[in-house]
C-alpha cells in the first residue's frame, strides 16, 4: 500500500495549485493573443505534468520501502522522458499547414506546451524559483517577441 501522509497530500495539493496558476499564466497570453491552445489547455499540461512526476516520486519511495535494497531499480527521468514524448505528440496535432502550403501554424503553441510541462516539472521537484522563472521568461518571448516580429516584419 501507498504510503502517503495526509501532510505529504496537503503538498501535492498545493503543488497543484502552485502549477495551475503558473500554467495558467502563459494560457492567459496565448488566449487574449487568440491562440486555440489557450488558458484551459495549458493550465492542464503544467498540472498534468506536475502530478505525473510528483506522484511517480510517492510511488518510487513507496516501493524502496517494500524491496530489499538493491532489487529495486527507479529511475524518476524517465517519467520526464515519458512527459516529454506525451507533451510533444500533442504538440505536433496543434501544428498545421495553412491552405496555400507555403506556411505552417503552431509551432509556438507546440513549444509553449511543452515549456508548460517543464514548469509543472520544476513544481514538483520543489523547483518554485525556477517554475516562475521560465514562466515569466515563457511570457516575455511570447508578447515581446511576438512585438518585435510584427516591428520588424519577420513575419
Amino acid at each position: 500500500m501507498l504510503q502517503i501522509t495526509y501532510l505529504e497530500e496537503f503538498q501535492i495539493l498545493l503543488q497543484a495549485l502552485v502549477a495551475v496558476a503558473l500554467g495558467g499564466i502563459l494560457g492567459f497570453e496565448r488566449e487574449t493573443a487568440g491562440k486555440f491552445a489557450g488558458f484551459r489547455t495549458y493550465v492542464f499540461v503544467c498540472l498534468a505534468a506536475m502530478l505525473f512526476v510528483r506522484l511517480g516520486l510517492a510511488l518510487i519511495g513507496d516501493a524502496a520501502t517494500r524491496f530489499p535494497m538493491g532489487t529495486l531499480r527507479a529511475d524518476p527521468t524517465r517519467t520526464i522522458e515519458a512527459l516529454a514524448v506525451g507533451i510533444s505528440f500533442i504538440g505536433a496535432g496543434a501544428i498545421f499547414r495553412d491552405r496555400t502550403g507555403t506556411g505552417m501554424h503552431g509551432l509556438t503553441t507546440a513549444a509553449g506546451l511543452l515549456a508548460a510541462a517543464t514548469i509543472g516539472v520544476a513544481v514538483a521537484i520543489n523547483r518554485y524559483i525556477v517554475a516562475c522563472g521560465i514562466t515569466l521568461i515563457g511570457l516575455v518571448v511570447l508578447r515581446t517577441f511576438a512585438y518585435l516580429e510584427r516591428r520588424l516584419k519577420l513575419k
